[in-house]
């Protein structure tokens, strides 16, 4: 297992005309130290999501899949990734997962994710970038992540 020390960055929907809003950062959630993502998504002006993400450092390359410690609001989120074979900012490799008001281990092996507007195969060695996304309907966001690995 490697522990990963991610830069986490704020995107949200207005890149492209959306108008969700939302914010991330450092917080203590639920007695831990976490980056926390919250706001509301909005499907009005053609938008739908707010995001955290990071750029990989690390060759993932040899590992099985990511692990990440979450908590949130019982809703339903997107964990995307992409490589450096993805030529548009829509193509990702993806799952979804329910954050749950408490602390909970997820597990995504590389090999159970979705290739979404490509027909690339995933390889975990070209693994560059991982987000953390509120998608496609209108929700209040609050979804916390205190650890991520690589496994």
């Amino acid at each position: 297992m490697k522990v990963l020390h991610p830069d986490w960055e704020y995107v949200a929907d207005g890149v492209m005309g959306g108008v969700s809003r939302g914010q991330a950062g450092q917080a203590q959630v639920a007695d831990r130290a976490a980056m926390h993502l919250t706001g509301t998504v909005s499907t009005d002006n053609g938008g739908g999501f707010i995001q955290m993400a990071f750029d990989l450092a690390e060759d993932a390359g040899g590992w099985t899949g990511l692990e990440l410690d979450v908590y949130g609001n019982d809703e339903r989120y997107d964990l995307r990734l992409r490589t450096t074979r993805l030529t548009r900012a829509w193509q990702s490799f993806r799952t979804e997962f329910v954050a749950t008001a408490a602390w909970t281990t997820i597990k995504v092996p590389f090999d159970t994710l979705e290739a979404y507007r490509t027909d690339a195969i995933f390889d975990a060695s070209e693994l560059r970038r991982v987000g953390v996304v509120a998608v496609g309907r209108e929700f209040a966001v609050d979804v916390a992540v205190s650890g991520v690995r690589l496994y």
